[in-house]
């Protein structure tokens, strides 16, 4: 591999880039994680951006967690009795049940996921 060099005030300095990340997009679950990371786990961090396996990582947690959120929906609903048939006669508590089982499972996904 060669090194190439550019002058600037008269100082070479080389000309090095990171390797370029595959174009992901990356949803709010990898950006808490994201931030969490940051500002929590800086050495953890610096390891998987400088490895290049930031954006692996991320794409990982936003997958789990979108899937983690929607079965535990799921299972919530189905442990309290939350079905279509509550949806035809009374959509608005239907709506409120899901609201609440959703809001409940992405705190957990967070604990869980997120924040661990």
């Amino acid at each position: 591999m060669e090194i190439t060099y550019h002058e600037q005030d008269g100082v070479r300095i080389p000309d090095l880039l990171m390797p370029q990340q595959p174009d992901v997009h990356l949803g709010k679950y990898a950006e808490l994680r994201r931030q969490y990371l940051m500002k929590h786990r800086r050495v953890l961090y610096a390891n998987l951006l400088t490895s290049c396996e930031l954006t692996e990582h991320l794409a990982w947690v936003e997958k789990q967690a979108l899937e983690m959120v929607d079965q535990l929906t799921q299972q919530m609903a189905k442990a309290e009795g939350v079905t279509e048939e509550l949806k035809k006669e009374d959509q608005m508590r239907w709506v409120g049940l899901m609201n609440n089982f959703k809001h409940s499972a992405e705190e957990q996904v967070l604990n869980d996921l997120i924040y661990a």
